[in-house]
């Protein structure tokens, strides 16, 4: 019986007619001829609500539902879930499903509604976007039928406690390793140039042309075409590429509800994997009062499981980063000449000078490009009209902070040190094209 009760719920129309049924009764108290006809719609009402009661639990069986979650979910992409639905009874019902979500979301009011004819059977999908990484706990899946009177409705809770484990973006990881090795790379802002190296791997004999260097010719093929043929060669192939992530607490500002650290662990991902696609060795480290999370370059299989495991648990410890610490690391650690990618976020030129000597140090050793990230909010702050002499002072402000960035980006270019600036959701593009410039002009 409890059982019977818990699941048992009245519905909106039921209290509605109930609520007009009382009015008649105090109406019918005046004209006395009514009370007979009030009285008769409530026994019809009491009828009708047993009735509907019968028609919903007379089945045991009801509704059969199932949630389908994927394997993992994709940080900062849109996931799909789906849910299925089977009406066993035999008449048309009417639903209202409602997921316990994981608390991450905090959605409160979340529910499907939906009909179903007699054995029916539906899937319903919708999409989540989660923007932290870690375990999402799934509760129990809750269904509420009604049939066409819609007095009552039947609670059927469907046990379907899961986790899911929420990794850096594999989904963008995909997309970017599809469009980087095909023809549609100018679409999405990129493009492919390829590039004939000087280095000791040789690629084919060609005619000579004007430009091309000398000591390259080769005597043999030259004598037995009588023409100038020279020797043409490859890039270097196998070089190291780090992803140098800080996660001090100037990368916990959140943009579009995702922390600038996970928009570098997201581009990090991606750029590792092109990498190895484009047989370099990719590795990462993480830095911030010290060094952690580190994965040498390395070219083997496994690779990007280890890049994708590692990523997975880097957290911000809202500390001040140590640059020095950082490049005491790199001169131990790191002995050949690599690529070194770091993403970090100065606001001001001070910040910037503050670090400036230890990049330079980097930078001379290895070819460094510094990854920053425009404040997209203060531009779209600049976008709205001023009105007031307040808003004007703060547009003026804003301004101010905008150029400071660009002030930024040329004086690491005064001292020979590679920059991006980007706006966070653009990081990943601008991440790969700039590997691409540096392979393509072979600066490595």
């Amino acid at each position: 019986m409890k059982k019977f009760l818990k699941s048992l719920y009245l519905k909106k129309r039921f209290f509605s007619v109930l609520f007009s049924l009382a009015l008649l009764f105090v109406v019918s108290y005046f004209f006395q001829e009514l009370f007979g006809v009030v009285r008769l719609l409530f026994y019809l009402l009491l009828a009708l609500l047993l009735f509907d009661v019968l028609l919903l639990f007379r089945n045991r069986t009801g509704i059969k539902a199932e949630r389908i979650l994927p394997e993992k979910l994709s940080n900062g992409d849109e996931n799909y879930i789906e849910i299925k639905i089977i009406n066993r009874f035999q008449f048309k019902v009417f639903l209202k499903i409602i997921d316990e979500l994981p608390l991450q979301w905090q959605i409160r009011n979340f529910k499907i509604e939906a009909n179903l004819n007699a054995s029916e059977e539906k899937k319903f999908t919708y999409q989540v976007r989660p923007t932290e990484r870690g375990e999402f706990h799934f509760g129990n899946l809750n269904v509420f039928s009604s049939s066409v009177l819609g007095l009552v409705a039947r609670r059927q809770q469907f046990s379907a406690e899961a986790m899911v484990p929420n990794y850096p973006s594999f989904l963008q990881l995909k997309k970017y390793d599809f469009i980087a090795f095909s023809n549609r790379l100018k679409l999405f802002g990129m493009k492919k140039i390829r590039r004939i190296g000087h280095t000791m791997e040789f690629e084919q004999i060609k005619n000579y042309t004007t430009g091309d260097d000398i000591r390259n010719i080769n005597w043999k093929a030259t004598a037995k075409q009588s023409n100038l043929m020279v020797n043409q060669f490859q890039d270097e192939k196998s070089q190291p590429v780090y992803s140098v992530i800080d996660k001090g607490r100037v990368m916990k500002m959140p943009f579009s509800r995702l922390s600038l650290l996970d928009y570098a662990i997201n581009a990090t991902l991606v750029i590792s994997n092109i990498v190895l696609k484009k047989n370099d060795k990719a590795g990462m480290f993480t830095f911030s009062r010290k060094i952690n999370d580190r994965v040498m370059a390395q070219r083997r299989n496994g690779q990007m499981h280890l890049i994708l495991e590692t990523l997975c648990n880097v957290e911000t410890d809202f500390s001040e980063s140590d640059y020095s610490r950082l490049y005491v690391d790199i001169k131990r650690n790191i002995k050949q000449r690599s690529l070194l990618l770091l993403y970090t976020n100065f606001e001001t030129l001070d910040a910037l000078h503050r670090q400036l000597p230890y990049l330079q140090a980097i930078n001379n050793t290895h070819l460094l490009v510094v990854i920053f990230f425009e404040n997209t909010e203060l531009k779209m702050f600049m976008s709205q009209k001023a009105t007031t002499t307040h808003q004007i002072f703060e547009k003026t402000i804003a301004e101010k902070f905008i150029y400071e960035k660009k002030l930024i980006v040329g004086e690491l270019h005064k001292y020979g040190i590679q920059s991006i600036l980007t706006a966070p959701e653009n990081l990943t593009v601008n991440t790969i094209n700039k590997y691409l410039e540096i392979k393509a002009r072979g600066l490595l």
